[in-house]
Parts: structure tokens; C-alpha cells; sequence
């Protein structure tokens, strides 16, 4: 539990009395068109606060306004719960939580549930606590979920740390920890492995929940195999089957919007078409990169999205609010006005078009249009979080893909790149041998898997297809779900060498390179994941690199998303790791080349 705010038990004696009227508010708030999420109404009500959560919520709160009241007249704006993000990853900002919060506050976020799996692969359980740490110094609520696997596929992808049922029995104990984070090994899960039975018992044996990820389009008896294993949620879905599929299994559908993942129209039919009861089903984001958050928006975003799919706007709320609290057991916490809860609210004037006026998080104003009011604390992040780009110099020869002896082409294996989905293609293409090397031609270029951990030098080679790069070019990073390694992805193997050092020389990020000169540069130093400069300067350098990207003919919406997607070896189709190409349809490492001629 967040330890920066009393316990309803706590303030029970004072909150009686405010709403009694033996004592006086903190704050009220009044002229409101307050929305029940719980009644699915919109009422004339008003509310007090006292000790950071909501005294009295009904009709008239005058008899608990005192002399040292602070007022809020809403003019008759809409009174909606602070927003709630059912499943996201922090890293994914590009920022630390601290920045990630003072990004996402102005935008009515003031709960979320986050599984920090990207430090763990690269940190281990240590950079997990960090995460954590930072996460309870901040003036809204922000969950961990215990990432429950690194490896996310044991046997296909080598990380920096491992993650053990240990870890996890260890890290339930901690304040913040609120479940088990996505169990991405379902292959596992399914095959009864114990290590990830055990992760997932050692959550239920502490009352928490256990988060879910199943990327496979198999519905059947695997699929209940793996719901039986205790998984909660999941937000793999794409399709209204898959929606269908969990909440008839028990599990809550999570549906994403994040900058990459537009996975809400073809799932919210269920609710919005077929009828379905909406308390099962939560919005999230899953990975928003600060671009976005600074652009666009978070949850805000995502409700208004749901909205515009033909959602009615008090479910959409619920979706973001109310049912996401319940699936964390946390109803009597959060998630809706209602007294006891914390008091985390927000003013708008519009419920479709959502404008974000005032936010409000434990009683307190924390952003006021469009502006951070508060300070978000910074952890004290040690000199070896923030070097861990471990690697070899290296040089054109390392991105040579050689071809079989005596072969004049090649059949190769291509990972295909879907836009705004996170699943990718199986391809393949006939490539020409040229002095006994491969190379891309046409939108089939190189892509690398730089191993980054351990400085053993190995480069993985293969193809890549989809992003509509021309010319000479290069792009570079060290995030790279889950392993987070290094992906570089190139038409010429000297930029992918140059732009490969580059990241080694800042200690992590993302660089583009076009005809030998850096475009852009985005410096991620603390785990190669993460920046603690102001989201909005790390957006300035993001929209830099989209640019760049652009400029090296590439054409998809969020391409960067793709790129760091490429080494994912849980979602199918086609993979790379450090251990080489992964047909993840089968969860088997698999040849580059199909055959020669």
C-alpha cells in the first residue's frame, strides 16, 4: 500500500465527523455535475475532503464548510474520478516514473498500474526496486506489478538479469507491489513449468493479482490451460473474438491505445454492438513514448478514443476509473467518488472531448489546464543504472551475413512489420549473394541484434521489412523489448556500426543515421531505457528521431514503437534475439535461410 497517504482507518474518525458536520473540510467542491461510475449517473451533488479522500459526497456539503475551507466553484463542469491506466510500462516514456507522472498529471492520470519489466531484464530484481521506490515518492498513486518473467522466453532470449519465483515471493512483501506483472510465458504456463506456477502461486498466496499476456490466436484448450494457470487479464487482444474470448473466461479484457497498439475499436464492439457488461472490461495504454504523452496525451486519450469508437462516455469512464480499481481490489481505495476513497478528481466541461481543466489527486490540486502544479520527486539513481551498455567496439564486418557456399541467392526469413499492431509477419524473400555476402534490397534491409549486457561482442544478423526505408541509412537502440539489448536496423553496415558505437558512447538510446552523419539522438542513460530530463525535452528529441526516420523514407505511424518491438520473442510471429532468428508461432529458435540455389 502507498505509504504518502493515511489509511481510511486512519482518518475514519475525522471523515465521520467532516460528514457529520462536526468538523470541517479541507476542501469542497461545489456546482459540480458530479458522475457516479458506481450508478453510471451524473448528479448534482458536491463533495468534501478531509486528510486526502472524500469526507461527505451527496447533495449539499455546506454544513462542512469552515473558515479554513478552500472552496472550488465548478460552474457546473463535469466532477469525473482521476483516470486510472489498468497496464503500462513506465520505460516505455522514455522517462523515470517522477517524469512520467509530472508528464501524465495535466492529462488526469492519477492512478497506474505499471509492470517496470524493462529495468528487470537489464537490472534484475534491484532495478525493479528503484522503479518502485520512485514510484510511492509521487503525489498520485502508481502501483508495481513483480515482472514475473526474465527471460520472458527462457531458452530463446538471454538478459541481462533473471528473475526468479524467489524474486517474486520476496518482492509481495513490498509496499507498492500490487500483483504479478504480465505472465508473457504462456508456453510455459501451459506446459505446467513449475517456476512460473510457483511466481503465480506466491501472488495468490499474498491476495494479489496476477496479470496476463496471451499472444497466441489459439482459443482452444491451450488457451484454457494457461486462464486456469490464474492469469486475471489480458491486453493481447485485437479482435472482438479475443475480447470475448477472456471475459467469458473470467479474465478482464484490457484494451490498449497506446502510441503504437490501437487495439480498442476492434474489441469495444463487444460491449458497444453485442452488449456485453462493460464491468469486465478496462482501458489501458500499455506503451506510450513521450512523444505522445506531451502530444496527444494518456488516458485522457484513451477514453476519448473509446468514446469516439461509439462507447457511451459514462462506460468509457467506468472502463478507466471504477472497474480497473476493482480488478486490483483496490474499489474501497480508489477508482470513483464516493467517501473513504482517495480524493482523485478531475473538472472538465465537455465528457466526450474530455478537456482536462483541473486535476485534483488526494485532495490536493496536482495540475490546473494543461499544467503540472506540484513537484514529482527523483530518486537518487546509482553511477551502474546508469551504465549498461556493455559492448565491443564494432565495425562493418560485424553486420556481415554470409551466404551459403557456392549459393548465387538466397531464400531468406523476414520479420514483417504490421503497422500499429505489436504482432509481426513470417516472410520471406529471394535475396541476392554478392562476394559470398547477403544484403537486403528494396523494403528488405539488415536488422541486428547487438548483445549489450555482458560485452561478449555477439551480433546476431537477419532481415527486416515494413518501415519503407531508402537510401544509406541507420537506426539504432537499446530499447529492445524484452531483453533489451540492441536492435539496429540499416541499408549500409557501416552506418549500423557507426550508430551502434554512438550508443555505446552515451551510455544508451536511440540514434538515426543517414549518408554518415547523425540525425538524431535521443539519450536514454539510466538501464539504456530511461531519460530523467522533462518529458517535454525528451519529446523535443523523440519527435527529432520520428523526423529522422521520416527523412529515411519511412512512412508508419509510431515507427520507432515497431522498431523497438523487433526482438519480442512472446508475440508471434517472427522475432531475432542473441541466440538468433525465433519463430515465436512454434517458441523455437529457427534458420535465416530456407535454402539456396
Amino acid at each position: 500500500m502507498d505509504t504518502s497517504i493515511k489509511s481510511w482507518a486512519d482518518v475514519a474518525p475525522r471523515l465521520v465527523a467532516v460528514a457529520a458536520g462536526r468538523d470541517k473540510a479541507d476542501l469542497v467542491v461545489r456546482g459540480a455535475r458530479m458522475v457516479n461510475v458506481h450508478t453510471r449517473e451524473i448528479l448534482d451533488w458536491q463533495v468534501a475532503v478531509a486528510g486526502g479522500r472524500f469526507a461527505y459526497v451527496g447533495p449539499d456539503a455546506s454544513h462542512c464548510v469552515g473558515p479554513g475551507t478552500q472552496v472550488i466553484e465548478a460552474e457546473g463542469r463535469y466532477l469525473i474520478p482521476g483516470l486510472c491506466d489498468g497496464h503500462m510500462h513506465i520505460e516505455s516514456g522514455m522517462l523515470t516514473p517522477a517524469e512520467f507522472a509530472a508528464a501524465v498529471i495535466p492529462h488526469g492520470t492519477t492512478t497506474m498500474f505499471t509492470d517496470p519489466h524493462e529495468i528487470a531484464n537489464v537490472l534484475g530484481l534491484r532495478g525493479v526496486r528503484m522503479m518502485h521506490d520512485e514510484a510511492l515518492m509521487q503525489p498520485i498513486n502508481i502501483y508495481t506489478q513483480m515482472p514475473s518473467c526474465a527471460p520472458s522466453a527462457p531458452g530463446l532470449e538471454t538478459t541481462g538479469f533473471e528473475i526468479s519465483a524467489e524474486d517474486v515471493a520476496e518482492a509481495m512483501s513490498w509496499p507498492g507491489i500490487i500483483g504479478l506483472g504480465e505472465m508473457m510465458n504462456f508456453p510455459g504456463v501451459i506446459n505446467g513449468d513449475p517456476q512460473m506456477l510457483a511466481e503465480m502461486a506466491a501472488t495468490m498466496d499474498a491476495g494479489k493479482t496476477v496479470g496476463g499476456h496471451y499472444a497466441s490466436p489459439d482459443k482452444g484448450i491451450a488457451f484454457s490451460a494457461y486462464v486456469a494457470g490464474g492469469a486475471a487479464d489480458d491486453h493481447e487482444g485485437t479482435a472482438e473474438a479475443d475480447a470475448l474470448a477472456r471475459v467469458r473466461n473470467g479474465m478482464k479484457s484490457m484494451m490498449r491505445l497506446g502510441s503504437a497498439w490501437y487495439d480498442v475499436e476492434s474489441q469495444i464492439t463487444a460491449v458497444t454492438e453485442r452488449g456485453l457488461d462493460p464491468r469486465n472490461f478496462i482501458l489501458c495504454t500499455d506503451d506510450c513514448h513521450s512523444g505522445t504523452l506531451v502530444n496527444d496525451g494518456h488516458m485522457n486519450r484513451v477514453v476519448r478514443h473509446a468514446i469516439a469508437c461509439g462507447c457511451d462516455p459514462l462506460i468509457a469512464l467506468q472502463m478507466a476509473t471504477i472497474n480497473t480499481a476493482t480488478h486490483f481490489g483496490l474499489e474501497r481505495e480508489l477508482g470513483s467518488i464516493a467517501p473513504g476513497r482517495r480524493a482523485d478528481m478531475i473538472l472538465t466541461s465537455d465528457l466526450k472531448a474530455l478537456p482536462i481543466e483541473h486535476v485534483i489527486a488526494r485532495g490536493r490540486t496536482v495540475a490546473l489546464n494543461g499544467r503540472i502544479a506540484v513537484d514529482c520527486p527523483h530518486y537518487d539513481w546509482p553511477a551502474d543504472a546508469r551504465h549498461t551498455v556493455n559492448m565491443q567496439p564494432l565495425n562493418r564486418e560485424n553486420f556481415e551475413i554470409h551466404a551459403p557456399d557456392g549459393a548465387n541467392s538466397v531464400t531468406a526469413k523476414v520479420i514483417g512489420v504490421v503497422e500499429n499492431q505489436a504482432p509481426t509477419e513470417a516472410l520471406t524473400a529471394e535475396l541476392p549473394v554478392v562476394d559470398g555476402l547477403v544484403a537486403g534490397q528494396g523494403d528488405t534491409y539488415q536488422i541486428a541484434l547487438v548483445e549489450r549486457h555482458r560485452g561478449t561482442g555477439k551480433v546476431v544478423n537477419g532481415f527486416v521489412s515494413g518501415f519503407g526505408y531508402q537510401g544509406r541509412m541507420a537506426i539504432a537502440s537499446t530499447v529492445a523489448h524484452d531483453s533489451h539489448h540492441m536492435i539496429v536496423v540499416g541499408t549500409d553496415r557501416d552506418m549500423m556500426a557507426a550508430a551502434a558505437n554512438r550508443l555505446a558512447e552515451v551510455g544508451g538510446g536511440v540514434t538515426v543515421w543517414k549518408d554518415d552523419a547523425e540525425l538524431a539522438l535521443v539519450e536514454l542513460p539510466i538501464a539504456g531505457l530511461m531519460s530523467d530530463r522533462p518529458a517535454a525535452e525528451v519529446a523535443a528529441k523523440a519527435d527529432q528521431m520520428v523526423a529522422a526516420m521520416a527523412d529515411c523514407g519511412c512512412t508508419l505511424n509510431n515507427a520507432y514503437m515497431q522498431h523497438s518491438l523487433l526482438a519480442l520473442v512472446v508475440i508471434p510471429s517472427l522475432r531475432i534475439s542473441d541466440l538468433g532468428l525465433v519463430d515465436v508461432d512454434k517458441f523455437e529458435l529457427t534458420e535465416l535461410f530456407e535454402g539456396n540455389t
